[in-house]
């Protein structure tokens, strides 16, 4: 399976001194793959937001919704 490309995805940034430059929500210490790690250890996006107060709502709908479209077009 293909990586997602993150650079479309404007909830995101890309830092190379934030977290080793790997992609972080926008404003943020907080890595993508924290999201998807939660959910799969059976988190809500809800307990998400709660753990990661810094994180917006909106950041994690665009980078789900992002996340999708990237596996509807590699499909």
């Amino acid at each position: 399976m293909p990586m997602t490309n993150w650079n479309q995805c404007p909830a995101v940034e890309q830092t190379p001194r934030k977290i080793s430059g790997g992609w972080a929500f926008t404003g943020t210490r907080v890595p993508v793959y924290a999201l998807f790690e939660n959910i799969e250890s059976g988190a809500t996006v809800k307990e998400f937001l709660e753990w990661f107060p810094e994180v917006q709502a909106w950041q994690v709908e665009a980078v789900l919704r992002h996340e999708a479209d990237s596996l509807k077009a590699s499909a």
